[in-house]
């Protein structure tokens, strides 16, 4: 038996953790650059006339009305509440499978069948109480009846935020009362196409003739009428596959017409893709840089550009990356624009086990595996960035993004604890 662990509303769920006044208040968190609505709790969603995904200042009279508290997105917060709540799933089974920041499957094999109701419940008391974020939990036979009876739990208010697909009666019920466009896995256009030949509900989708499904939804959909049916297919996955691309691209807070601040965004944005590529114990030896301006803006001349550079080797050196980077990102600037954003893309990434060496490349030696994880150390030991790049420069509040209402990164900064009483500090 499989469990699937969802965190209710988490990104709102951890802002609520640290504010106790906000139980059962309408919370929202904001994209970056507090752009639009991304997250809210189920009293938020609750106001019909609060729109998601709407520019916060189309919509900002509205929240201030309902009294809707709003934050900026805290991504450090919210991946490290993650890691507790994984912590804690960790205590009830050894294979756990991260399937997102909020929710993971975790093997049940050690339990019983008499012992999965109980054991559903303790899992989301304990989870509570550990963390403080709220969890549904779904166990069935296979990942995507798992997945199905943890959206079903939270459907249905008698469930407690918990239902077990422990008998066939109750395998047939869920299958029922799931419609087919919200089973984990049917796309919009199968799920239109299955519609129209009065396949309805998941059970619908589940009687079909096998042989019917293979020839018109591929070995996928096979796979997933199988998995209905309580046949496993989908195994859990513990260890992440390596991923073939690291990338990031994100706004600048304001407008930049200065290169030294972009240069110094770009090089920022080098050093956090190359650390996640080496926690992976990679190498790349393709990088892409890309520049534009704001294309919703009617007043700005419009200009965007991207450039892939070559490397000789494969390397995972934030100092040779940084370096071939902003070559790149020289020759696509342009002056007499105003820019929004540049991204920076890791593509051809290989095991850093199986790089194939060049053997007329003369690496200079500060691009040295000492010196990098010299620098990986510290920075792990005394915070992100205490050691960087002389070009990532001090001016990050000149182009990072805007974070108005970001709450305290309470978890993981000493100077962000949360402090009870006194003049100052939070409360």
């Amino acid at each position: 038996m499989i469990a699937l662990v969802d965190c209710n509303s988490f990104y709102a769920s951890c802002e609520q953790v640290f504010r106790p006044d906000l139980r059962n208040r309408p919370v929202v968190v904001l994209s970056n650059n507090d752009g639009c609505i991304i997250a809210a709790n189920k009293e938020a969603k609750a106001l019909t006339d609060i729109p998601m995904f709407q520019p916060i200042f189309k919509i900002r009279n509205l929240l201030d009305k309902s009294d809707v508290t709003y934050f900026s997105s805290n991504y450090t917060l919210y991946s490290d509440m993650s890691r507790r709540v994984m912590d804690t799933l960790g205590m009830f089974s050894p294979i756990v499978e991260e399937y997102s920041i909020d929710e993971s499957f975790v093997d049940l094999t050690l339990y019983g069948k008499n012992q999965l109701q109980d054991l559903a419940q303790t899992i989301k008391n304990t989870v509570h109480k550990n963390t403080g974020i709220p969890v549904g939990v779904g166990i069935a036979k296979t990942k995507s009846l798992a997945k199905l009876a943890n959206k079903f739990a939270k459907k249905i208010v008698k469930n407690d935020n918990v239902y077990v697909v422990d008998s066939e009666a109750k395998r047939i019920h869920l299958l029922q009362q799931t419609k087919v466009k919200d089973i984990w896995g049917i796309g919009k256009k199968h799920a239109l196409r299955l519609e129209r030949i009065q396949i309805k509900t998941a059970l619908d989708f589940a009687n079909m003739p096998v042989a019917w499904v293979r020839k018109e939804m591929t070995v996928i959909g096979e796979r997933l009428w199988r998995e209905l049916n309580g046949i496993p297919c989908l195994i859990l996955v513990t260890k992440p596959e390596a991923k073939k691309g690291i990338g990031t691209a994100k706004s600048f807070g304001f407008k930049l017409t200065d290169y030294g601040l972009i240069e110094e965004a770009c090089s920022y944005y080098v050093a956090e893709v190359a650390d996640l590529l080496r926690q992976q114990q990679s190498a790349t030896s393709l990088i892409e840089i890309s520049l534009q301006t704001n294309q919703h803006s009617a007043i700005d001349k419009q200009y965007r550009n991207k450039i892939q550079i070559t490397l000789d080797t494969p390397t995972d050196s934030t100092i040779k990356l940084t370096k071939e980077a902003l070559i790149g990102l020289k020759k696509i600037y342009k002056a007499g624009f105003r820019y929004k954003k540049v991204g920076v893309n890791l593509l051809h990434i290989v095991k850093r086990s199986e790089i194939q060496t060049n053997l007329f490349a003369t690496p200079h030696k500060s691009e040295s595996d000492a010196i990098t994880q010299t620098i990986d150390t510290l920075n792990s030991r005394f915070g992100k960035n205490k050691i960087k790049l002389a070009t990532v420069g001090n001016r990050e509040k000149e182009w990072a993004l805007i974070k108005e209402h970001r709450s305290p990164r309470f978890t993981t900064q000493w100077n962000e604890l949360l402090t009870i009483g006194g003049q100052t500090g939070n409360r």
